[in-house]
């Protein structure tokens, strides 16, 4: 067991917020929205090669409680959204049974190989959520390649190269013990998945992401290996509580967990984060790189209710690693 954690002699005012949010959030709410719904959150997003506009793919909760995903296109990423006036990918049980009760928080992953966009979504099916995938150029005509990791599983993204002759995906399946880890599986073909490992377990007791974690956004490439932002949920007698860390992986091996942040680093703080259909949640699902290379803006569903946006520094963010790694679960 690794252990590192120097910020015991740090001074007050050495603190440093390192996830930045928007001054007018939430961005994107159902009032924005062209046609009726409930909610609007946990959207995939990434900056479109052809035009380098920020698109969001949103989670939308229609007033029956069935989820869809709807595209929203921004020249900045933070305003004047162009909105589809109707659902992007609705949920087709005819042709895809698995998504009956809908499809859910979808992370985007632009694949230079394949020269598409791949996004890995939930669908809630009769035996409950898996991870679905569908693969698409345009954001209008999509490749279904149906449910890849069955129930219970979710919090899914893929990887944007091979490792080796395999694709990788990290995931978060939930077994029959409760516990809920965030885990990495390989493809030849992006259908036949295994070679299962446990990549970052949930911690014990009473720590911030004890007992559940799952992936946040999709892997970050930096120079000091894959940046992973994922979210912990801690059961208190009020409720959950999500909350953020992150971690990094090793570059040539995603199976190797080099560093992970002993605290968590985002956190529910303003009342459209800690009220709304679920409380107390702030859940990123996707993020964009801007042009320094460094900034990256997450977005993220405040409360179940809405869509937040948050800036961080990923150099900010490795350094602070390197103060508070902890490798340890207990």
């Amino acid at each position: 067991m690794k252990q590192k954690n120097n910020r015991a002699n740090a001074s007050c005012s050495e603190f440093k917020e390192l996830f930045r949010r928007y001054s007018d959030n939430p961005i994107l709410s159902h009032y924005q929205w062209p046609y009726p719904v409930n909610s609007v959150f946990n959207p995939g997003a990434i900056r479109l090669i052809e035009s380098g506009e920020v698109l969001l793919l949103a989670r939308v909760e229609d007033r029956r409680g069935i989820s869809h995903l709807c595209k929203a296109v921004s020249h900045d990423g933070i305003k004047e959204w162009s909105i589809d006036c109707s659902p992007t990918i609705y949920p087709d049980p005819e042709k895809r049974p698995e998504e009956i009760w809908g499809v859910e928080d979808p992370r985007i992953t632009w694949m230079p190989e394949l020269k598409c966009y791949a996004i890995l979504y939930t669908s809630y099916s009769q035996g409950g959520p898996g991870v679905s995938l569908a693969l698409t150029k345009n954001f209008k005509d999509f490749e279904h390649y149906g449910m890849i990791l069955p129930p219970e599983d979710k919090d899914a993204a893929i990887f944007p190269k091979r490792f080796g002759k395999y694709w990788a995906v990290i995931h978060r399946p939930v077994p029959a013990s409760g516990s809920a880890h965030i885990w990495i599986s390989f493809s030849p073909d992006l259908k036949h998945w295994g070679d299962h490992k446990i990549l970052i377990p949930a911690r014990q007791g009473g720590w911030w992401d004890a007992k559940k974690v799952g992936l946040s956004v999709p892997p970050i490439y930096t120079n000091e290996g894959w940046l992973i932002l994922y979210h912990g949920v801690r059961k208190t007698a009020s409720g959950d509580h999500y909350k953020i860390g992150v971690a990094v992986l090793d570059k040539e091996n995603p199976t190797i967990v080099k560093l992970r942040g002993s605290d968590w680093v985002f956190g529910p703080l303003y009342e459209y984060e800690r009220v709304g259909d679920v409380a107390d949640v702030v859940f990123p699902t996707g993020y964009v790189l801007n042009d320094d290379g460094d900034t990256i803006q997450i977005y993220y569903g405040a409360a179940d209710k809405s869509i937040g946006l948050a800036t961080a520094s990923i150099r900010e963010l490795l350094y602070w690693l390197t103060q508070h790694n902890y490798l340890g679960t207990i």
